[in-house]
């Protein structure tokens, strides 16, 4: 029996599209759970087939069609699955479960929030920041250990992105989004798993522009892709990876998988 319990999480902008490299990425990577972001698919059309000829055969699903969307696919049981609607408008952008060992997995997909860093000017901005507040309140109120996982579409520090001054009023960098998920974390003191295994100011991305005629030449990256834990989920971390060659890879998403391994 494995003595630890490896988890991935991956936007991967349409599964139906991508499935070869999800599955590509399940036969050389063998992750005991994976967490996907934008699926774009309602749950009756999501690929399960694919998943459980692999061995995922537990399978939570919260889809949405063309938009939107999570899954949590794993080859261990998973129980009281829940989706929360941070979103207040019915959007499936969550989807949780509890694990064997008693660890919750949550799966969220925050709203990108639109180009314009203003929520008068640009209400799908204020929908993020409210997303965000509303995720707040849930993480004061955690008791339980668990782990936080997927696209949040922020990149808080200075050596997330490409270019920190060229990036100060883009949405996903702006002081405010940086603010507001800096209070998400304090809400429940989670661990960034990500730079806890690699320490700022050492560069980690895992967002790609598909605009970048080479994105591996030019790196403007991005870390939008995060794992967070409580605090006694955290001590038991043993490894975390960024995926970053899967960019590269046939058909691509424009994230990378990460994944974080424990141990049991």
């Amino acid at each position: 029996m494995a003595d630890t319990l490896k988890i991935a999480s991956w936007n991967i902008n349409s599964v139906r599209f991508r499935i070869e490299i999800v599955e590509r990425f399940l036969k050389e990577e063998a992750p005991d759970v994976l967490c996907l972001q934008e699926t774009k698919t309602v749950d009756e059309t999501f690929p399960a087939d694919a998943f459980r000829r692999l061995g995922y055969s537990y399978q939570m699903l919260n889809g949405q069609r063309m938009h939107h969307g999570v899954a949590i696919l794993s080859r261990i049981p998973m129980v009281e699955d829940n989706r929360l609607d941070w979103q207040a408008n019915g959007e499936a952008r969550h989807v949780g479960v509890r694990l064997e060992n008693g660890m919750r997995l949550e799966n969220v997909y925050v709203p990108a929030g639109g180009d314009i860093p203003d929520r008068t000017l640009n209400p799908k901005f204020g929908q993020k920041l409210d997303f965000l507040e509303r995720m707040i309140a849930w993480s004061e109120t955690l008791s339980v250990p668990t782990l936080l996982v997927g696209d949040f579409n922020v990149a808080p520090l200075e050596s997330d992105v490409w270019s920190h001054k060229q990036l100060l009023d883009v949405v996903s960098h702006t002081p405010i989004e940086v603010e507001t998920l800096g209070r998400l974390q304090a809400a429940n003191d989670w661990v960034d798993l990500g730079r806890h295994f690699v320490p700022p100011p050492e560069r980690l991305y895992t967002w790609w522009s598909y605009r970048a005629k080479d994105w591996a030449a030019s790196d403007r990256g991005r870390r939008l892709d995060h794992m967070w834990a409580s605090k006694d989920v955290a001590a038991l971390a043993v490894g975390h990876t960024v995926h970053e060659s899967c960019r590269s890879w046939l058909k691509p998403s424009d994230h990378i998988p990460i994944v974080t391994e424990f141990r049991l």
